[in-house]
C-alpha cells in the first residue's frame, strides 16, 4: 500500500510544482496535506532542494512544510530537524475491509452539496475563510459524498475516493465529521460503511485521537503506516 501516493492523489493540491523528484503543493493554506512538500525520491542536492522548497512557500506567504511518510527521502527528517523544523501533526494511516450495512439511511452523491459542505466545515473548518480553496481540493478528483440527514440537515458526513486497480481497489475515506449534538449514536459508523461499500478502505486519523481509532478498529481497520510533518 503506497500511502504517500494514495493520500496525495485523494487530497490534491490545485497547484503542484515538481522539483528534482519532489512535489511542491499549494492550495491556499487549507490543510498541511495540500500545502506541503511530498519528498519522494533522492534529489541531486538535498540542501538545494530544501532551499527551493523554502523559496516556493515564501513566495506564497506560507511556512514551509514537508510531509514525512514511509516513502520520504532518506535522511530528510533528520536534516530538517537539524535545520530547526518542528515536528507536527503525527498521523496514523488505518486500512482494512469494512463489513456490514449502514445502520441508518445514508444519502450519497457524486458531488458535495451546500448543506454537506456546511456541516463538514462547521466541524473541521480550521482554516478561517478557506472554504473556497477547500472546495477546489474536494472536487479535484472523482469522489462520493455521504451524509446521515435529520430534517434535511446533514449531521454526519464523509467523503470517499475510489482508488487503486481492480486487484487492489480501495476507498480513501476523508472528511469524516459529526455535529457535536449527533455524536455517540453510530452515525459516523453508518457513513463509513456507506462509503466503503463492504470493501477495503483506508483513512488517516491524528495519532492522538484514540476515540476515532477505536471506532475504526471496530469496523475492521488497523494501523498500517504513519506520517508527520516538519514545519518552519
Amino acid at each position: 500500500m503506497n500511502v504517500d501516493a494514495l493520500v496525495h492523489q485523494a487530497w490534491p493540491a490545485y497547484e503542484q510544482v515538481r522539483h528534482d523528484g519532489w512535489i511542491l503543493r499549494h492550495a491556499g493554506g487549507v490543510t498541511k496535506r495540500a500545502n506541503s512538500v511530498l519528498p519522494l525520491g533522492v534529489p541531486a542536492d538535498l540542501g538545494a532542494a530544501i532551499e527551493a522548497a523554502e523559496a516556493f512557500y515564501a513566495a506564497r506567504g506560507q511556512a514551509c512544510a514537508f510531509s514525512i511518510g514511509p516513502g520520504a527521502t532518506p535522511g530528510l527528517d533528520a536534516e530538517l530537524d537539524r535545520r530547526g523544523y518542528a515536528r507536527a501533526d503525527p498521523t496514523v494511516v488505518m486500512s482494512g475491509s469494512v463489513p456490514g450495512e449502514p445502520g441508518h439511511p445514508v444519502r450519497v452523491e457524486d458531488r458535495p452539496w451546500d448543506a454537506w459542505t456546511r456541516t463538514w466545515w462547521q466541524v473541521d473548518g480550521r482554516y478561517g475563510d478557506g472554504l473556497r480553496e477547500a472546495g477546489r481540493i474536494l472536487t479535484g478528483v472523482p469522489a462520493r459524498y455521504a451524509a446521515v440527514e435529520e430534517d434535511g440537515v446533514p449531521v454526519a458526513v464523509g467523503r470517499g475516493v475510489p482508488q487503486g486497480s481492480t486487484e487492489d481497489a480501495t476507498v480513501g475515506v476523508y472528511c469524516m465529521a459529526t455535529l457535536p449534538s449527533a455524536r455517540r449514536r453510530g452515525l459516523a459508523r453508518s457513513v463509513l460503511r456507506a462509503l466503503a461499500g463492504g470493501g477495503r478502505a483506508y483513512l488517516v486519523v491524528t495519532a492522538g485521537n484514540a476515540a476515532a481509532q477505536a471506532l475504526y478498529r471496530s469496523e475492521g481497520l488497523e494501523p498500517v503506516a504513519a506520517y508527520h510533518y516538519r514545519v518552519r
